[in-house]
């Protein structure tokens, strides 16, 4: 599977809109930590092959504390990401 994305991005809270990747495709991955947190979406943004993992999952029900982050970055590497951007936010801390 290596070589389908360069850059990857793992998009949390807010920064979760797939529909700017062109040609996009779901990969199921599973590593030797398990599944990452969602499929990940490979398509292109201006040429280039971008990977996109939803960190929290596609319907955000992976709750900070459980997200498999080992599984999510090896799942990217497996496709050949050398680069990744990965945003945070923190919300409430209310239950």
């Amino acid at each position: 599977m290596n070589n389908l994305a360069e850059i990857g991005i793992i998009g949390g809270s807010g920064l979760d809109d797939t529909e700017i990747l062109e040609n996009p495709q779901d990969i199921e991955i599973k590593t030797r930590y398990g599944q990452p947190s969602s499929p990940i979406k490979v398509g292109q943004i201006y040429g280039r092959n971008i990977a996109f993992l939803a960190r929290h999952g596609r319907r955000h029900t992976i709750p900070p504390t459980q997200v498999n982050f080992r599984a999510n970055i090896l799942a990217l590497k497996e496709l050949g990401v050398k680069y990744i951007l990965a945003s945070t936010a923190c919300g409430s801390l209310k239950k």
